[in-house]
């Protein structure tokens, strides 16, 4: 898990952050995925932001990551911290269900709107290039991802969406329809990894901070 802070001096004692920040990474990556070392360099030339960010390195089940997930968000939001997510395709996913279901904020890149449809392609064993974890993906794994899906958003003003229209992975217009009441920015070109994330991080942190 890479956690990126803001230094306090040595002599003040540091108190919890006001923000907690969390990057969910996509299908088989890692917290050392491009867009989650974009966010964190981005994130610490905010000179005045009280913040932790969060790159967990989330587990291959789909149940045993959000389940972890859920805990740490409801554990921040307890101690009063502000809870944003961001998350990229299959984290985009996860991020919208702890957004809907724990009252928090989210935004999403590429996300993904019904990712068993999409992983159910994959017949051999998978190795994490990051982790070297290898796995397979069966039908409880499909099941589990059934089970976290949501037929309506019931508190959409909660996600801000980032769709390029020429991801080479997911038809764009599948999520343009699903997140069709959340704030959507729908940009030509570009791909799944999303091209150019770096010069939308200031709305996205805009957006983050909005009605706190």
């Amino acid at each position: 898990m890479l956690v990126c802070t803001p230094l306090y001096k040595d002599s003040v004692v540091k108190p919890l952050p006001v923000y907690q920040f969390y990057y969910l990474h996509g299908f088989n990556s890692s917290p050392q995925a491009a867009k989650a070392q974009e966010l964190a360099t981005f994130l610490q030339e905010q000179k005045a932001l009280d913040y932790q960010l969060l790159v967990p390195q989330l587990s291959s089940r789909p149940a045993q990551a959000v389940a972890a997930l859920q805990q740490s968000v409801a554990q921040a939001q307890a101690q009063g911290r502000q809870v944003v997510l961001w998350g990229s395709s299959l984290g985009g996913f996860y991020a919208t269900y702890l957004s809907q279901r724990l009252g928090c904020r989210a935004i999403l890149i590429n996300p993904v709107v019904a990712p068993w449809t999409h992983l159910s392609r994959y017949q051999q064993p998978i190795t994490n290039p990051y982790s070297g974890e290898t796995y397979c993906i069966g039908a409880e794994h499909l099941a589990e991802l059934q089970q976290l899906a949501l037929p309506e958003l019931p508190c959409p003003q909660n996600l801000q969406v980032w769709l390029q229209k020429g991801d080479e992975v997911l038809d764009y217009r599948q999520a343009a329809a699903y997140y069709q009441q959340a704030e959507l920015i729908i940009q030509a070109g570009g791909d799944h990894r999303f091209q150019n994330f770096y010069p939308c991080c200031p709305r996205m942190l805009a957006f983050a901070q909005t009605g706190q």
